[in-house]
């Protein structure tokens, strides 16, 4: 046993699923700061050894999972004192659909967890999951959090908004069409109103870690959002201010977005090929992805943690976009 970096007495086992990805490798290292051991479970370890030193010697293990193959669930979760899943696809490619690993897979894995004996699970889930909903994304996710309450009924539902830091997917990606096809405009799906509430990876990181350990965490919903609310125009005029470019921001109407959506998915059928948009993603767009705030479900602040602003963070790792990178000027 050792003594956490937050005065816990730690030493306990945290198998992570899904722990090699964006949001994973974040909540990898702060629970191995705060004195976890950590198991995470990931389809390709030898891809995955990045995670080793986040740790001290032999406190990362990693081992093979895929969570559409029950017998390697159950052999990941041997000796397991927590469970954290991070396992999610932002679109169908090939065996890993939604509905395989965002519902069928967090059922199996709860149900797996719940007959190994453990009550201390936190499930990512997504802001607008709902078993109900037009979008297959957002249903397969609210179909896994009910699978999920079902089989460990002390489990918490953690709902993040759109999540930035030095490695996303959102700004980077951006950020990088802004550079490299200078002169595309860069598009406004549905003209860019949808309203979003950006949180620090960071901080979802610490949230985990928070409702791994707070009793009063258990059984319950929070959707994580930081402080600001922003229109997707706002948050594009944002990251390129940052990056001092200037790009036309083309409104494209929900209909043909769609269209566009629909060849994307085409193309996204091809070996390697990433989507650059779907139709499901098209449906996404139309619903805005902040916290709810009539105090059905908890936020941050209720799990302790300050949220840190996007205007803090978003300009530590947008140098290399900038015309000349750290020398570049920033703008005021």
């Amino acid at each position: 046993m050792q003594e956490g970096a937050r005065g816990a007495v730690t030493g306990k086992l945290a198998v992570v699923f899904g722990g090699s990805g964006f949001v994973g490798r974040n909540v990898v290292r702060e629970l191995a700061r705060r004195g976890w051991r950590v198991r995470v479970g990931v389809r390709r370890p030898h891809l995955a050894q990045f995670l080793r030193p986040m740790g001290a010697v032999g406190q990362i293990q990693l081992k093979q999972v895929n969570i559409r193959h029950r017998p390697s669930i159950a052999e990941a979760l041997k000796g397991a004192d927590a469970v954290v899943n991070l396992v999610g696809v932002l679109y169908q490619d090939g065996a890993n659909g939604f509905d395989s690993v965002q519902a069928a897979g967090a059922a199996s894995l709860a149900q797996l967890a719940a007959e190994a004996g453990v009550t201390d699970f936190v499930h990512v889930s997504a802001i607008g999951a709902n078993p109900q909903s037009d979008s297959l994304y957002a249903r397969t996710k609210g179909e896994g959090e009910g699978a999920v309450m079902d089989a460990v009924p002390t489990a918490t539902i953690l709902r993040p908004s759109i999540v930035f830091g030095q490695e996303d997917q959102f700004f980077n990606r951006f950020a990088t069409m802004a550079t490299t096809t200078p002169f595309t405009p860069l598009p406004l799906i549905g003209g860019g109103g949808t309203r979003f509430q950006p949180v620090y990876v960071d901080d979802v990181a610490d949230a985990v870690c928070e409702a791994l350990t707070r009793p009063d965490a258990k059984a319950r919903v929070y959707e994580l959002g930081g402080p600001g609310v922003y229109t997707f125009r706002e948050l594009m005029e944002l990251m390129l201010h940052e990056i001092g470019r200037k790009r036309f921001l083309a409104p494209i109407p929900f209909p043909v977005a769609s269209m566009i959506g629909f060849f994307g998915q085409a193309a996204g059928r091809l070996p390697f090929v990433e989507p650059p948009l779907t139709q499901d993603q098209v449906k996404l767009n139309k619903i805005d992805n902040v916290v709810n705030t009539d105090g059905s479900v908890g936020t941050l602040a209720d799990l302790g943690v300050e949220a840190q602003t996007l205007e803090s963070i978003l300009p530590t790792y947008m140098e290399p976009y900038r015309k000349y990178g750290q020398f570049a000027e920033r703008a005021a």
